[in-house]
Protein backbone atom coordinates (compact mmCIF):
# COMPACT_ATOMS: atom_id res chain seq x y z
CA UNK A 1 0.00 0.00 0.00
CA UNK A 2 1.14 3.72 -0.95
CA UNK A 3 -0.33 6.77 -0.21
CA UNK A 4 -1.56 7.70 -3.33
CA UNK A 5 -3.41 4.24 -3.77
CA UNK A 6 -4.79 4.32 0.17
CA UNK A 7 -6.18 8.11 -0.87
CA UNK A 8 -7.81 6.61 -4.21
CA UNK A 9 -9.25 3.99 -2.31
CA UNK A 10 -11.06 5.88 0.26
CA UNK A 11 -11.87 8.78 -2.10
CA UNK A 12 -13.75 5.94 -3.91
CA UNK A 13 -15.42 5.04 -0.81
CA UNK A 14 -16.38 8.75 -0.71
CA UNK A 15 -14.32 9.92 2.13
CA UNK A 16 -13.33 13.70 2.28
CA UNK A 17 -11.33 13.73 5.18
CA UNK A 18 -8.81 11.23 6.38
CA UNK A 19 -7.24 11.87 10.61
CA UNK A 20 -4.40 10.39 11.21
CA UNK A 21 -2.56 9.64 14.40
CA UNK A 22 0.77 8.12 15.18
CA UNK A 23 0.00 5.56 17.58
CA UNK A 24 2.33 5.12 20.93
CA UNK A 25 3.23 1.71 22.63
CA UNK A 26 -0.40 1.76 25.14
CA UNK A 27 -2.61 3.04 21.89
CA UNK A 28 -3.84 -0.79 21.83
CA UNK A 29 -6.67 -3.25 21.96
CA UNK A 30 -5.83 -3.51 25.56
CA UNK A 31 -5.45 -0.10 26.70
CA UNK A 32 -7.63 1.63 23.87
CA UNK A 33 -6.58 4.02 21.53
CA UNK A 34 -5.78 7.66 22.99
CA UNK A 35 -8.48 10.24 21.23
CA UNK A 36 -7.13 13.55 23.06
CA UNK A 37 -7.63 15.56 26.41
CA UNK A 38 -10.96 16.85 25.79
CA UNK A 39 -14.29 16.17 23.84
CA UNK A 40 -12.99 17.59 20.52
CA UNK A 41 -12.68 14.67 18.77
CA UNK A 42 -16.53 14.80 18.60
CA UNK A 43 -16.59 17.28 16.42
CA UNK A 44 -14.41 15.16 14.22
CA UNK A 45 -16.61 11.86 13.61
CA UNK A 46 -20.32 10.87 12.72
CA UNK A 47 -21.34 9.54 15.90
CA UNK A 48 -24.37 7.90 16.74
CA UNK A 49 -26.38 8.35 20.33
CA UNK A 50 -24.59 8.92 23.54
CA UNK A 51 -25.52 7.15 26.09
CA UNK A 52 -23.91 7.14 30.34
CA UNK A 53 -22.08 4.31 31.93
CA UNK A 54 -21.70 3.50 35.21
CA UNK A 55 -18.35 2.34 36.04
CA UNK A 56 -19.78 1.18 39.74
CA UNK A 57 -19.27 4.41 41.83
CA UNK A 58 -21.95 6.39 42.91
CA UNK A 59 -22.49 8.65 40.14
CA UNK A 60 -22.02 8.12 36.97
CA UNK A 61 -18.87 8.49 35.21
CA UNK A 62 -18.50 7.93 31.63
CA UNK A 63 -20.11 8.56 28.20
CA UNK A 64 -20.37 6.13 25.77
CA UNK A 65 -21.10 6.71 21.73
CA UNK A 66 -20.75 3.94 19.11
CA UNK A 67 -18.77 4.85 15.45
CA UNK A 68 -19.93 2.91 12.09
CA UNK A 69 -16.66 1.98 11.60
CA UNK A 70 -14.85 -0.02 8.94
CA UNK A 71 -11.45 -1.74 8.36
CA UNK A 72 -10.64 -1.36 4.86
CA UNK A 73 -7.97 -3.47 3.20
CA UNK A 74 -5.41 -3.22 0.45
CA UNK A 75 -8.03 -4.19 -2.02
CA UNK A 76 -10.80 -1.55 -1.20
CA UNK A 77 -12.78 -4.43 1.02
CA UNK A 78 -14.57 -3.30 3.73
CA UNK A 79 -14.96 -5.11 6.93
CA UNK A 80 -17.32 -3.74 9.76
CA UNK A 81 -16.10 -3.66 13.32
CA UNK A 82 -19.80 -3.62 15.09
CA UNK A 83 -18.35 -3.00 18.25
CA UNK A 84 -15.81 -0.14 17.85
CA UNK A 85 -17.24 2.99 20.14
CA UNK A 86 -15.79 6.19 21.51
CA UNK A 87 -15.76 6.40 25.43
CA UNK A 88 -15.44 9.75 27.14
CA UNK A 89 -14.34 10.44 30.49
CA UNK A 90 -15.26 13.73 31.53
CA UNK A 91 -13.09 13.81 34.80
CA UNK A 92 -9.27 13.74 33.16
CA UNK A 93 -11.71 14.77 30.67
CA UNK A 94 -10.06 13.07 27.81
CA UNK A 95 -11.54 10.37 24.98
CA UNK A 96 -10.61 6.91 24.22
CA UNK A 97 -11.25 4.75 21.04
CA UNK A 98 -12.39 0.77 22.16
CA UNK A 99 -14.02 -2.14 20.42
CA UNK A 100 -12.64 -1.94 17.28
CA UNK A 101 -11.26 -5.69 17.11
CA UNK A 102 -14.18 -7.15 18.28
CA UNK A 103 -16.60 -9.03 16.25
CA UNK A 104 -14.37 -7.76 13.41
CA UNK A 105 -13.00 -10.86 11.34
CA UNK A 106 -10.35 -9.04 8.56
CA UNK A 107 -9.47 -6.27 11.26
CA UNK A 108 -5.78 -5.37 11.58
CA UNK A 109 -5.20 -7.25 15.07
CA UNK A 110 -1.55 -7.51 14.56
CA UNK A 111 -0.57 -3.95 14.57
CA UNK A 112 -3.89 -3.04 16.06
CA UNK A 113 -2.88 -5.45 19.80
CA UNK A 114 0.73 -4.53 19.59
CA UNK A 115 2.79 -2.12 21.63
CA UNK A 116 4.59 -0.99 18.52
CA UNK A 117 5.56 2.54 18.71
CA UNK A 118 4.62 5.14 15.67
CA UNK A 119 2.17 2.68 14.02
CA UNK A 120 0.42 5.57 11.70
CA UNK A 121 -3.67 5.11 12.19
CA UNK A 122 -6.00 6.34 9.19
CA UNK A 123 -9.60 7.40 9.61
CA UNK A 124 -11.46 8.40 6.95
CA UNK A 125 -14.60 9.95 7.48
CA UNK A 126 -17.11 8.91 4.65
CA UNK A 127 -20.49 11.24 3.70
CA UNK A 128 -22.57 8.36 4.75
CA UNK A 129 -21.48 8.59 8.13
CA UNK A 130 -19.00 5.66 7.99
CA UNK A 131 -15.36 5.98 9.54
CA UNK A 132 -13.06 3.91 7.80
CA UNK A 133 -10.11 2.77 9.17
CA UNK A 134 -6.63 1.58 7.95
CA UNK A 135 -3.17 0.90 10.11
CA UNK A 136 0.18 1.58 8.24
CA UNK A 137 3.77 -0.24 10.46
CA UNK A 138 5.86 2.39 11.81
CA UNK A 139 8.69 1.05 8.43
CA UNK A 140 5.93 0.57 5.62
CA UNK A 141 6.45 2.54 2.46
CA UNK A 142 2.69 4.46 3.68
CA UNK A 143 4.09 5.28 6.91
CA UNK A 144 7.49 6.72 4.79
CA UNK A 145 5.70 8.41 2.57
CA UNK A 146 3.55 10.29 4.87
CA UNK A 147 6.46 11.36 7.11
CA UNK A 148 7.50 14.08 4.24
CA UNK A 149 3.87 15.66 4.20
CA UNK A 150 4.78 18.86 5.88
CA UNK A 151 2.70 21.75 7.19
CA UNK A 152 -0.61 19.61 7.65
CA UNK A 153 -3.42 21.27 9.65
CA UNK A 154 -4.15 19.83 13.46
CA UNK A 155 -7.14 18.24 14.66
CA UNK A 156 -6.92 17.92 18.52
CA UNK A 157 -4.15 14.65 18.13
CA UNK A 158 -4.69 14.28 14.60
CA UNK A 159 -2.99 15.48 11.58
CA UNK A 160 -5.69 16.49 9.01
CA UNK A 161 -6.12 15.78 5.00
CA UNK A 162 -8.64 16.78 2.92
CA UNK A 163 -8.93 14.73 0.03
CA UNK A 164 -10.29 14.74 -3.83
CA UNK A 165 -9.21 11.88 -5.75
CA UNK A 166 -5.92 10.39 -4.91
CA UNK A 167 -4.76 14.41 -4.31
CA UNK A 168 -4.31 16.26 -0.73
CA UNK A 169 -6.35 19.76 -0.61
CA UNK A 170 -3.33 21.34 1.99
CA UNK A 171 -5.46 24.64 2.64
CA UNK A 172 -9.20 24.14 2.83
CA UNK A 173 -9.16 27.63 4.45
CA UNK A 174 -8.11 29.36 1.93
CA UNK A 175 -10.50 27.33 -0.58
CA UNK A 176 -13.52 28.26 1.58
CA UNK A 177 -12.52 32.12 1.85
CA UNK A 178 -12.35 32.41 -1.80
CA UNK A 179 -16.00 31.44 -2.32
CA UNK A 180 -16.56 33.48 0.47
CA UNK A 181 -15.57 36.70 -1.28
CA UNK A 182 -16.96 35.77 -4.68
CA UNK A 183 -20.34 35.08 -2.80
CA UNK A 184 -19.66 38.80 -1.58
CA UNK A 185 -19.07 40.31 -4.24
CA UNK A 186 -22.07 39.17 -6.31
CA UNK A 187 -24.12 41.65 -3.83
CA UNK A 188 -27.92 41.26 -4.01
CA UNK A 189 -28.58 37.46 -4.49
CA UNK A 190 -32.36 35.95 -5.13
CA UNK A 191 -33.55 34.02 -2.46
CA UNK A 192 -33.36 30.15 -2.88
CA UNK A 193 -32.39 27.06 -1.74
CA UNK A 194 -31.03 23.49 -3.49
CA UNK A 195 -33.02 20.08 -3.35
CA UNK A 196 -30.96 16.76 -2.85
CA UNK A 197 -30.66 16.87 -6.91
CA UNK A 198 -29.16 20.16 -7.12
CA UNK A 199 -31.85 22.04 -8.50
CA UNK A 200 -32.77 25.61 -7.29
CA UNK A 201 -36.07 26.16 -5.90
CA UNK A 202 -37.63 29.63 -4.81
CA UNK A 203 -36.93 30.29 -1.19
CA UNK A 204 -39.71 32.61 -0.08
CA UNK A 205 -39.69 32.49 4.15
CA UNK A 206 -38.21 35.24 5.92
CA UNK A 207 -35.19 33.04 7.57
CA UNK A 208 -33.88 31.90 3.97
CA UNK A 209 -30.47 33.25 4.44
CA UNK A 210 -28.51 29.99 5.15
CA UNK A 211 -30.66 28.42 2.24
CA UNK A 212 -29.20 30.89 0.22
CA UNK A 213 -25.78 30.91 1.16
CA UNK A 214 -26.11 27.06 1.22
CA UNK A 215 -27.36 27.20 -2.38
CA UNK A 216 -24.36 29.74 -3.32
CA UNK A 217 -21.67 27.35 -2.00
CA UNK A 218 -23.48 24.03 -3.93
CA UNK A 219 -24.52 22.50 -0.38
CA UNK A 220 -27.32 20.42 -1.02
CA UNK A 221 -29.02 18.56 2.14
CA UNK A 222 -27.70 14.91 3.36
CA UNK A 223 -29.13 12.58 5.92
CA UNK A 224 -25.68 12.50 7.72
CA UNK A 225 -25.31 15.90 9.50
CA UNK A 226 -21.31 16.44 7.89
CA UNK A 227 -20.03 20.05 8.22
CA UNK A 228 -21.14 22.06 4.82
CA UNK A 229 -18.01 22.71 2.93
CA UNK A 230 -14.60 21.62 2.27
CA UNK A 231 -15.04 20.42 6.24
CA UNK A 232 -16.29 23.95 7.40
CA UNK A 233 -19.77 24.65 9.04
CA UNK A 234 -21.06 27.59 7.50
CA UNK A 235 -23.65 29.86 9.94
CA UNK A 236 -25.37 32.72 8.73
CA UNK A 237 -26.93 35.34 10.96
CA UNK A 238 -28.82 38.50 9.88
CA UNK A 239 -27.92 41.86 10.76
CA UNK A 240 -28.76 45.38 10.28
CA UNK A 241 -25.38 46.64 9.18
CA UNK A 242 -22.20 44.79 8.03
CA UNK A 243 -20.18 47.10 10.19
CA UNK A 244 -22.27 46.02 13.56
CA UNK A 245 -20.87 42.69 12.59
CA UNK A 246 -20.63 42.34 16.93
CA UNK A 247 -23.96 43.55 17.58
CA UNK A 248 -26.33 40.81 16.12
CA UNK A 249 -27.67 37.85 18.14
CA UNK A 250 -26.94 33.76 16.93
CA UNK A 251 -29.04 30.95 17.52
CA UNK A 252 -26.63 27.89 18.27
CA UNK A 253 -28.52 25.42 18.20
CA UNK A 254 -32.85 24.38 18.74
CA UNK A 255 -33.13 21.51 21.08
CA UNK A 256 -36.06 20.37 22.50
CA UNK A 257 -36.66 19.74 26.17
CA UNK A 258 -35.68 16.00 27.22
CA UNK A 259 -37.32 15.64 30.81
CA UNK A 260 -39.06 17.80 33.24
CA UNK A 261 -42.79 18.94 33.33
CA UNK A 262 -42.53 19.85 29.60
CA UNK A 263 -41.64 16.41 28.46
CA UNK A 264 -44.20 14.81 31.45
CA UNK A 265 -47.39 16.79 30.94
CA UNK A 266 -46.92 17.76 27.18
CA UNK A 267 -46.26 20.92 25.79
CA UNK A 268 -49.37 22.51 26.29
CA UNK A 269 -49.90 21.82 29.83
CA UNK A 270 -46.20 23.32 30.06
CA UNK A 271 -47.71 26.63 28.18
CA UNK A 272 -50.56 26.99 30.41
CA UNK A 273 -48.57 26.56 33.47
CA UNK A 274 -45.57 28.75 33.01
CA UNK A 275 -46.43 30.81 30.16
CA UNK A 276 -47.99 34.33 29.63
CA UNK A 277 -50.91 35.81 27.88
CA UNK A 278 -49.91 37.76 24.98
CA UNK A 279 -47.84 41.11 25.51
CA UNK A 280 -49.57 42.48 22.50
CA UNK A 281 -52.99 41.94 23.34
CA UNK A 282 -53.64 38.60 20.68
CA UNK A 283 -56.68 37.19 21.18
CA UNK A 284 -56.51 33.49 22.76
CA UNK A 285 -52.94 33.30 22.69
CA UNK A 286 -50.96 31.84 25.38
CA UNK A 287 -46.80 32.64 25.30
CA UNK A 288 -43.52 31.02 26.85
CA UNK A 289 -40.31 33.37 25.95
CA UNK A 290 -37.61 35.95 26.88
CA UNK A 291 -34.12 35.41 27.74
CA UNK A 292 -33.15 33.19 30.53
CA UNK A 293 -29.59 33.26 32.10
CA UNK A 294 -28.05 31.34 34.46
CA UNK A 295 -28.96 31.95 37.56
CA UNK A 296 -31.49 34.69 37.32
CA UNK A 297 -35.67 34.00 37.88
CA UNK A 298 -36.92 35.21 34.29
CA UNK A 299 -39.78 38.10 35.49
CA UNK A 300 -42.49 36.69 33.12
CA UNK A 301 -42.15 33.01 32.87
CA UNK A 302 -40.96 33.28 37.03
CA UNK A 303 -37.93 30.46 36.36
CA UNK A 304 -34.50 29.93 36.75
CA UNK A 305 -31.63 28.92 34.20
CA UNK A 306 -29.81 26.18 36.55
CA UNK A 307 -27.21 23.20 35.41
CA UNK A 308 -26.44 20.64 37.51
CA UNK A 309 -23.48 17.96 37.48
CA UNK A 310 -20.84 20.73 35.93
CA UNK A 311 -18.08 21.95 38.53
CA UNK A 312 -18.16 25.33 38.38
CA UNK A 313 -14.07 25.95 39.43
CA UNK A 314 -12.84 23.23 37.80
CA UNK A 315 -14.95 23.89 34.57
CA UNK A 316 -15.73 19.80 34.14
CA UNK A 317 -18.60 17.54 34.25
CA UNK A 318 -18.33 15.58 37.04
CA UNK A 319 -21.78 13.94 36.58
CA UNK A 320 -23.16 12.33 33.60
CA UNK A 321 -26.43 12.34 33.94
CA UNK A 322 -26.41 16.34 34.86
CA UNK A 323 -28.53 18.79 32.35
CA UNK A 324 -28.94 22.44 31.82
CA UNK A 325 -32.87 22.94 33.30
CA UNK A 326 -35.41 25.45 33.75
CA UNK A 327 -37.00 25.24 37.84
CA UNK A 328 -39.84 27.12 39.18
CA UNK A 329 -40.03 29.39 42.49
CA UNK A 330 -40.90 25.43 44.35
CA UNK A 331 -37.52 24.32 42.71
CA UNK A 332 -39.96 21.90 40.49
CA UNK A 333 -37.63 21.39 37.11
CA UNK A 334 -40.24 22.28 34.34
CA UNK A 335 -37.89 21.71 31.30
CA UNK A 336 -34.36 20.17 31.02
CA UNK A 337 -31.48 19.57 28.37
CA UNK A 338 -29.77 16.35 29.37
CA UNK A 339 -26.19 16.06 29.08
CA UNK A 340 -26.24 13.09 27.13
CA UNK A 341 -28.86 15.36 24.25
CA UNK A 342 -27.02 18.16 24.02
CA UNK A 343 -23.58 16.94 23.61
CA UNK A 344 -24.68 15.19 20.51
CA UNK A 345 -26.29 18.45 19.49
CA UNK A 346 -23.24 21.01 20.41
CA UNK A 347 -21.00 18.36 18.90
CA UNK A 348 -22.24 17.62 15.97
CA UNK A 349 -20.87 20.27 13.70
CA UNK A 350 -18.46 22.45 15.34
CA UNK A 351 -14.96 21.16 14.35
CA UNK A 352 -14.75 23.80 11.94
CA UNK A 353 -16.99 27.03 11.69
CA UNK A 354 -17.68 29.84 9.84
CA UNK A 355 -20.33 32.56 10.56
CA UNK A 356 -21.08 34.95 7.74
CA UNK A 357 -23.36 38.02 8.28
CA UNK A 358 -26.28 38.69 5.90
CA UNK A 359 -28.71 41.36 4.69
CA UNK A 360 -32.15 41.02 3.75
CA UNK A 361 -34.00 43.22 1.35
CA UNK A 362 -38.07 42.69 -0.01
CA UNK A 363 -39.41 44.16 -3.23
CA UNK A 364 -42.91 43.30 -4.49
CA UNK A 365 -40.80 43.71 -8.43
CA UNK A 366 -38.22 41.47 -7.44
CA UNK A 367 -37.53 38.61 -9.55
CA UNK A 368 -37.82 35.66 -10.70
CA UNK A 369 -39.58 34.05 -7.28
CA UNK A 370 -39.12 34.91 -4.01
CA UNK A 371 -39.49 38.68 -4.02
CA UNK A 372 -36.51 38.61 -1.34
CA UNK A 373 -33.24 38.72 -1.78
CA UNK A 374 -29.98 38.86 0.68
CA UNK A 375 -26.80 40.04 0.17
CA UNK A 376 -23.30 38.69 2.26
CA UNK A 377 -20.93 40.79 4.75
CA UNK A 378 -16.93 41.24 4.20
CA UNK A 379 -16.19 40.14 7.55
CA UNK A 380 -16.90 36.44 8.64
CA UNK A 381 -15.67 34.48 11.88
CA UNK A 382 -13.87 31.06 11.82
CA UNK A 383 -13.61 29.05 14.32
CA UNK A 384 -12.10 26.07 15.43
CA UNK A 385 -11.09 23.65 17.98
CA UNK A 386 -14.25 23.39 20.75
CA UNK A 387 -16.09 21.17 23.40
CA UNK A 388 -18.87 20.98 25.21
CA UNK A 389 -17.25 22.11 28.19
CA UNK A 390 -16.88 25.27 26.87
CA UNK A 391 -20.72 25.41 25.95
CA UNK A 392 -21.26 24.92 29.78
CA UNK A 393 -18.85 27.48 30.47
CA UNK A 394 -20.70 30.23 28.62
CA UNK A 395 -24.21 29.29 29.78
CA UNK A 396 -22.59 29.71 33.67
CA UNK A 397 -21.37 32.79 32.65
CA UNK A 398 -24.64 34.20 31.10
CA UNK A 399 -22.84 34.36 27.53
CA UNK A 400 -25.17 32.00 26.13
CA UNK A 401 -28.66 31.80 27.25
CA UNK A 402 -32.47 30.23 26.79
CA UNK A 403 -34.30 32.55 24.64
CA UNK A 404 -37.20 30.35 23.35
CA UNK A 405 -39.98 31.39 21.00
CA UNK A 406 -43.02 28.95 22.56
CA UNK A 407 -46.40 30.07 22.04
CA UNK A 408 -50.03 28.00 22.51
CA UNK A 409 -52.47 29.74 19.90
CA UNK A 410 -56.13 28.76 21.18
CA UNK A 411 -58.75 27.19 18.70
CA UNK A 412 -61.27 30.06 18.00
CA UNK A 413 -64.39 28.62 16.47
CA UNK A 414 -65.09 29.02 12.54
CA UNK A 415 -61.74 30.82 12.32
CA UNK A 416 -58.80 28.71 13.32
CA UNK A 417 -57.46 25.31 14.94
CA UNK A 418 -55.44 25.13 17.90
CA UNK A 419 -51.64 25.54 17.31
CA UNK A 420 -48.53 25.07 19.70
CA UNK A 421 -45.23 26.21 17.98
CA UNK A 422 -42.06 24.66 20.01
CA UNK A 423 -39.04 26.62 19.59
CA UNK A 424 -36.18 26.14 22.09
CA UNK A 425 -33.16 27.87 21.55
CA UNK A 426 -29.96 28.52 22.61
CA UNK A 427 -28.74 31.88 21.95
CA UNK A 428 -25.52 34.04 21.89
CA UNK A 429 -24.40 37.78 21.19
CA UNK A 430 -22.25 37.15 17.56
CA UNK A 431 -19.41 39.15 19.52
CA UNK A 432 -19.04 36.57 22.16
CA UNK A 433 -18.81 33.81 19.35
CA UNK A 434 -15.11 33.95 19.78
CA UNK A 435 -15.50 32.26 23.44
CA UNK A 436 -16.71 29.38 22.07
CA UNK A 437 -13.51 28.17 20.08
CA UNK A 438 -10.02 27.60 21.44
CA UNK A 439 -8.84 29.24 17.61
CA UNK A 440 -10.82 32.33 16.20
CA UNK A 441 -10.26 34.91 14.28
CA UNK A 442 -12.24 37.89 12.02
CA UNK A 443 -11.57 37.50 8.12
CA UNK A 444 -11.89 41.03 5.89
CA UNK A 445 -12.63 39.41 2.98
CA UNK A 446 -12.26 42.81 1.45
CA UNK A 447 -8.59 42.78 2.57
CA UNK A 448 -7.80 38.82 2.22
Amino acid sequence: MNLKTLLKILSDKDCRKIYTKRLAANDNSKNQVYFGGNFESLNIFPIKEITTDDEGESQTTRFKTKLDFYWIDDEGILTQAPEAQLILYPKYPEVRFSGFLKGSKNAPSELMASRIENRLLFLGISNEGKTIGYVASPDSVLSKEFEKLLNLPEAGVFKELAISGDTIQLDTREALINELQRIHTLGWIDSKRLNKDKEVLPCISSNCGGYTLEAELGITPNGYSEPDYLGWEIKQFAVKDFEKYNSSTVTLMTPEPTHGFYVDSGVESFIRKYGYKDKMGREARLNFGGVHKYGITQESTKLKLIIAGFDSESKKIIDTSGFIGLIDEADNIAASWSFVSLLKHWNTKHANACYVPSLIRKDENLYPFSKQQYSYGHKVMLGTSTDFSLFLKQIESGVIYYDPGIKLELAIEGERKQFIKRRSQFRINSGNLISLYKNNEIVNLSEA
